[in-house]
């Protein structure tokens, strides 16, 4: 509205009919006082007190670390924990032969080269293949092909070889490695389709993989599945219940449930600091832009899913933090500069239209010099030419007179 005011102030003092003038005033200064009066409406969780702030959430690497290596592989979930990340998060599904396994999506397609080595079940669901055939897929190879976040080009040679080398890893790996580095874990477990042997027993079968196959303690299990979860909370009540519905706190204490794993859009502060006080924390997914995780971070959230483990690690503290003195502060100067500058504008348009003299140095002089010469004599070219080209409309006959060169006689 600031940069507006030129060519506002510029029309208002050329317009010849007050009624316009005042509408177009009237317009520009309604909406600048309304631009001017939006901060007393704005709500930000990072206008806090001084020393109210809470810790930072916990990160947690959605499928790894996506943007450094392939994700829901080794190598992901090792970069995750080389980028402190506290938390891994995968998604799981189970073979045709009862081998669950990390795959995000319902197929190969996109993550393996399925097509290269299985052509004609390109489209075929992930679980409807054994173990001994996904072992045969590379997981890793379609990263550099496709390079998904722009930075596959900032890996090394070495790094490079060993994203080509990546494999389907299994559960078990997985909750290995988050055991071996003390790391919380927490998936989504996809039912098997119809026609799978394991498509009613998938749950005990990923349970047996927790206690018997692999040395993870319950208690790092982010349990997220509903289904039969009464079931679960008897068989291992270790294991954290958390939860991906906004239920009221009645229902979720009555499943036990600790943790709220919800998308970012759905939980507010007001909300996060009620399941906070009957102990219920709040994960939010995903959570990759620094400011995003600062407004999380501002609102108690206890941890986040999110892409850029290496970017948000970095953060000491929130963006945009600051007391409500300092966010009072910043709009005033910000309005006062506004209005100097928007006033100024308009006395500047008015001094020059009226052709006011003015003091430069020592000497007086009159606007009515260089400027209003300029439009005066402006003027008088645009009039000649009107005369001059009405006379040639009525004096010249009807066929277009063609410019001749005509040549002196010789002497």
């Amino acid at each position: 509205m600031t940069l507006l005011s030129w060519p506002i102030a510029l029309h208002f003092f050329r317009m010849n009919k007050r009624v316009r003038q005042v509408l177009i005033l009237s317009l520009y200064l309604a909406v600048l006082f309304a631009l001017y009066l939006v901060p007393l409406g704005m709500y930000s969780p990072c206008i806090k007190e001084e020393g109210t702030l809470g810790p930072a959430p916990t990160l947690i690497g959605h499928r790894g670390a996506p943007m450094l290596a392939p994700e829901n592989t080794q190598m992901s979930f090792e970069k995750a924990v080389e980028a402190g990340g506290e938390g891994l998060e995968t998604d799981v599904a189970i073979s045709y032969d009862g081998v669950p396994f990390l795959m995000h999506d319902s197929t190969l397609r996109r993550t393996t080269n399925v097509h290269e080595v299985f052509p004609n079940r390109t489209d075929s669901p992930a679980a409807m293949f054994t173990w001994a055939e996904l072992e045969m897929l590379s997981a890793g190879s379609w990263f550099l092909r496709r390079d998904p976040f722009r930075t596959a080009s900032t890996l090394n040679v070495n790094e490079k070889i060993e994203v080509q080398n990546q494999t389907v890893p299994t559960l078990k790996e997985f909750l290995n490695l988050a055991a071996q580095h003390q790391r919380l874990v927490i998936f989504d477990l996809r039912r098997p389709p119809r026609g799978h042997p394991y498509r009613d027993t998938w749950i005990t079968r990923t349970l047996e993989v927790i206690h018997n196959e692999s040395f993870i303690n319950s208690s790092q299990v982010l349990w997220l599945p509903d289904d039969q979860r009464s079931v679960v909370q008897e068989l291992d009540p270790e294991l954290q219940q958390t939860s991906g519905d906004h239920a009221s706190i009645e229902e979720l204490q009555e499943e036990h449930i600790v943790r709220l794993n919800l998308h970012y859009s759905y939980m507010s502060q007001e909300q996060i600091r009620k399941y906070a006080s009957v102990n219920i924390s709040t994960n939010l997914y995903v959570i990759s832009q620094p400011w995003l995780y600062s407004l999380a971070w501002c609102a108690g959230v206890h941890s986040v899913t999110t892409n850029a483990l290496h970017v948000l690690k970095k953060l000491q503290r929130p963006v945009f933090l600051m007391t409500p003195d300092q966010y009072n502060l910043m709009w005033i100067l910000t309005i006062i500069v506004s209005a100097f500058f928007i006033t100024a504008v308009f006395i500047f348009h008015w001094w020059r239209e009226r052709g006011l003299p003015f003091w430069s140095g020592s000497r007086q002089v009159n606007e009515n010099g260089p400027y209003s010469k300029f439009r005066t004599e402006l003027s008088d070219v645009w009039s000649v030419s009107s005369i001059s080209v009405r006379g040639e409309t009525h004096n010249s006959p009807a066929t277009t007179n063609l410019p001749t060169i005509c040549e002196e006689p010789p002497v």
